[in-house]
């Protein structure tokens, strides 16, 4: 295993308080740069198991991970299919998003491979962005078009679905289209109670929240546009709040579309997620870089937690 140099150092961190009811979210008054020298890092995961890290280096076309008792940083994937998100499935499995091979897979308890999904009604998938997973297995993803537009984050190549849409894979295997009205979709996340889902569309630089339904998805409502740069990864805290991965940093809102303050980050910020042994160290991928801190608020329970 070669081993890549992690960057001891710290940097700022600023919370922002926008509305009273952002008192007592608070963190450490510096990050940690975990490590840097990507290029554009995308899709962070906390693996409960392994007290590990894994995360996205798409136009270096590899996973990286981070080991939270040593600090060391390692290629777990190389090359990846250039894979933008990560998450864990109910059985802790690893589920990525290729941009490079068009593709959802997850990664077996054994190492293997499987491909959930590559195509749809026989026409391959655009560049698959982030995925999510509920607790009785299904699982939910975005397809924009980023990894096909250039050879940057993947192969160039032509949109063959009509769009770039909202998917859904039942345990039983079926994929079908829950959404076909969004201009880029990108990061996805559950309400706690598993009855909203709220989708960022980047080109667009909005939040809309979905009621989720036997069949897919209705509504999809605005929920939040984007003050600085545009939504790209968001997540939940066990509150329900949601944090959106923006162009100054982390935007914070309410269940009820309030704006409730900042965690402000030097580099722009593509996606995040917590983790630790109490959920409550929240992870960033921002631009080159990893960073971590901890926080006062802990993560939304997972798929793997019922």
């Amino acid at each position: 295993m070669t081993l890549l140099e992690p960057l001891a150092g710290t940097v700022p961190a600023e919370f922002q308080k926008l509305d009273d009811r952002f008192s007592g979210i608070r963190g450490d008054a510096q990050f940690e740069r975990l490590w840097t020298g990507g290029r554009w890092l995308e899709g962070p995961v906390y693996s409960p198991a392994g007290r590990y890290l894994l995360w996205s280096d798409i136009p270096n076309d590899r996973i990286l991970r981070w080991d939270e008792t040593s600090y060391q940083v390692s290629a777990f994937r190389e090359p990846a299919g250039n894979t933008n998100g990560h998450t864990l499935d109910h059985q802790g499995r690893l589920v990525s998003c290729e941009h490079g091979n068009r593709r959802v897979t997850r990664t077996e308890h054994n190492g293997q491979v499987s491909v959930l999904a590559d195509n749809f009604g026989g026409h391959r998938l655009n560049s698959p962005n982030d995925v999510v997973v509920q607790a009785d297995g299904t699982v939910w993803f975005t397809d924009p078009a980023y990894g096909i537009d250039s050879d940057y984050e993947g192969h160039k190549g032509e949109i063959e679905t009509e769009g770039c849409h909202v998917y859904r894979i039942t345990p039983d295997g079926v994929l079908s289209k829950v959404a076909d009205d969004f201009n880029r979709p990108n990061g996805l996340a559950f309400s706690n109670d598993g009855s909203l889902l709220y989708i960022t569309d980047t080109e667009e630089a909005t939040i809309r929240v979905f009621t989720v339904t036997e069949s897919g998805l209705s509504g999809g409502k605005l929920f939040a546009e984007c003050g600085n740069g545009c939504f790209d990864g968001i997540r939940l805290d066990s509150e329900g709040r949601i944090w959106g991965a923006a162009g100054d940093g982390v935007h914070i809102y309410h269940p009820d579309g309030g704006l409730l303050g900042k965690l402000l980050v030097p580099e722009t910020v593509s996606n995040l997620c917590f983790g630790g042994a109490k959920r409550n160290r929240l992870f960033l991928t921002a631009t080159t870089s990893l960073y971590s801190l901890f926080t006062t608020v802990n993560g939304a329970p997972q798929p793997y937690d019922h």
